[in-house]
This record gives C-alpha cells, structure tokens and sequence, in this order.
C-alpha cells in the first residue's frame, strides 16, 4: 500500500490544481507536476480511486472525492499554517518556506498545529495569499482573475502569489509586488503598482500572481 505521506502529496497536488481555476488535473499533468513516470502516476490513481479518494476513468481527469477533499484540505491546512508560523514567528522570507513547511506538515501532531493556530490568531491566509482551510476544511476566497489575463486597465489588489519558484517570488518582491498590494495592468508584460509608473514585470509573473478580480 502506499505510505501516507505519498498519498498526502498526491491528494495536495490535485487540490492544488483547481483551487485557481476550473480545469481538473490531468494524469500527465499530475505526473510532470510530482517528477514521477506517468504509469507509476497511473497505479497510484488507481490505488487512490479504489481507497474513495478521487473518481478518474481512463484517459480522463482525476477528481477528489468528498473523502479526499476533506483529506487534501488538512494536508494543506497543515502546510500553510506551518508556512505562517515560519514567517512570523522566524524571520523567514517567503520563498523560503515551501520546503521546509514540506517537511514539517507530515510531522506536526494536531494538538501542536491547533497551538500554532490560536498563537497566530488563526489566520485565514498564508503569506504567498493562499487560503488555509479551517478545521473543518472550509475555505473563503474573493473572485480573483490571474494577472495575465486582467484586461488593460484592471485594477486589483493582489491576492496571491503562487510559491512555486523561490527565484520569480524574490523579483516580485524587488519589483515592489506583494499580496495586499494594488496593481493596475498595462497588458500581459507591464503593470504599475498604485500610481506609479508601468514597468516590465518579471518574466512568469503573469503566470503566477492573482489579482481581485
């Protein structure tokens, strides 16, 4: 059988997949995301589908299930709650927190994550902006659209930043861009941050930030 932790980066991956758009992850898109071979992706679907964890068909998109939504909801609570803790109570910057969150969301037990909560004053969002599921698994979000598909002249305030790449999310931030902040866009390329001046963004932002919609 597949280890826990295996099955919590799986599920955490699909969840991932749809919190910012619509689309279902599809198997070949699991296996690039996760750095695996598409049939070991293929076995672990299968395995995860006859557990009730997500529904896929062959060839098909893979869904959660009630089961693996609530499952996937905790992982990810877990890791960004530990992700908030880094920054706030340890001077981390915010492309730092990924791998160690990584780490330590397999290892907290829930009575140390529950402290962690209260300490922080249970916060709704982590410091890339994602939201983190309450203990429940519920998740509040405003409409959003990503950055590079705003129309010329949308204004939003950014909402999230995705926290893939360590490299993109320290030019966003010598570029003056944060979650909170008010972006009005140019086009695709170029953005203005309040009243200032466009500049060229860095190369992946439109990609990677989310905006009110």
């Amino acid at each position: 059988m597949p280890t826990s932790v295996a099955i919590d980066d799986y599920l955490k991956t699909i969840y991932h997949h749809t919190e910012w758009q619509s689309d279902r992850i599809t198997p070949s898109q699991l296996a690039l995301v996760l750095g695996l071979a598409p049939s070991s992706v293929t076995e672990m679907v299968q395995k995860l589908a006859a557990q009730g964890l997500v529904t896929h068909r062959p060839y098909g998109p893979i869904g959660l299930t009630a089961e693996g939504e609530r499952r996937a909801a905790a992982i990810v609570r877990r890791h960004r709650l530990v992700e908030t803790w880094l920054v706030r109570e340890f001077g981390y910057g915010w492309d730092e927190v990924h791998d160690e969150a990584e780490i330590l969301e397999h290892a907290l037990s829930d009575r140390l994550l529950e402290g962690i909560d209260e300490r922080l004053g249970r916060p709704r969002f982590d410091p890339h902006g994602d939201a983190i599921p309450d203990a429940s698994g519920v998740v509040r979000r405003e409409p959003f659209v990503r950055l590079g598909d705003a129309a010329p002249g949308h204004v939003g305030r950014v909402l999230r930043v995705s926290d893939r790449d360590p490299t993109l999310l320290r030019a966003l931030v010598d570029a003056g861009i944060d979650v909170g902040r008010t972006v009005r866009v140019t086009d695709a390329a170029t953005a203005a941050i309040d009243d200032g001046e466009p500049f060229a963004l860095p190369a992946g932002a439109a990609d990677a930030v989310w905006l009110t919609a």
